[in-house]
């Protein structure tokens, strides 16, 4: 029976620490207009985004910020293989800060990243975070597709997709294209058919075009590829 009780408190001593390391149960995320809007603008320079961009980040401040984030995300910042949270060592500031303030505003919808993306509590501690993943050098072992058709892929990338994102898939800080070196292929899948399909409200125009015609198998194809590109100067030794 004391063996019983003594597991009974333990158990819920864990319960109550992972509670209380869980973010303060947060408003529903506001809903700014996104592409499905006549007006919208894609990566319009305006409120704490700016306020951001502009700011020094400090990557000890942020890597204390992102305690909360590790969870999901993983202390090295490699998310999940299986595509459930996105890699995001080594992903450039600009993207990091774009992304998480599309979120806090409502323009990118993401239920389970708003209540901890709120916990950013100022654009100093959004610009503290984004610096210091992006300092983390891209790790190894991401989740990659199936390799069925990675001609196909390639034939498609160089295309359509090498002229924003780079043949390492290095991406474009200063326009705000992201890193897709080291990227989880089913992550990747599920943020380009949701690019294509209108669903993902913050989406670039431009990025729509390219691939709102693309049958799913290219859509899968090209991503299989990207998933296996490698940018070795944001990459771990022998990683990639």
């Amino acid at each position: 029976m004391r063996s019983l009780i003594r597991t009974l408190a333990f158990a819920a001593g864990v319960a109550g620490a992972f509670a209380a390391a869980q973010p303060a149960v947060a408003q529903p995320a506001p809903k700014a207009s996104g592409i499905e809007s006549k007006d919208y603008k894609w990566n319009e320079m305006e409120g704490e985004k700016v306020e951001a961009l502009h700011l020094k980040g400090d990557p000890a401040n942020g890597e204390a910020a992102y305690e909360v984030c590790s969870a999901c995300h993983l202390p090295n910042g490699s998310g999940r293989p299986d595509g459930t949270f996105p890699q995001l060592a080594g992903q450039h500031a600009s993207v990091l800060i774009k992304q998480i303030a599309d979120i806090r505003a409502g323009r990118r919808d993401n239920p389970i990243m708003y209540p901890f993306a709120t916990t950013l509590v100022d654009p100093q501690e959004l610009a503290d975070v984004s610096a210091y993943l992006e300092k983390l050098p891209i790790p190894p072992g991401n989740g990659k597709g199936p390799g069925t058709d990675l001609e196909r892929g390639e034939q498609l990338y160089a295309r359509d997709c090498v002229q924003c994102h780079g043949k390492q898939g290095e991406g474009d800080a200063a326009k705000f294209y992201p890193v897709l070196a080291g990227q989880h292929y089913e992550y990747m899948l599920r943020q380009i058919r949701d690019i294509a399909g209108l669903r993902r409200r913050n989406a670039n125009p431009d990025m729509v075009k390219v691939v709102k015609d693309y049958k799913d198998e290219e859509l899968q194809a090209v991503v299989d590829y990207m998933s296996r590109l490698s940018w070795p100067a944001r990459s771990k030794a022998g990683g990639g």
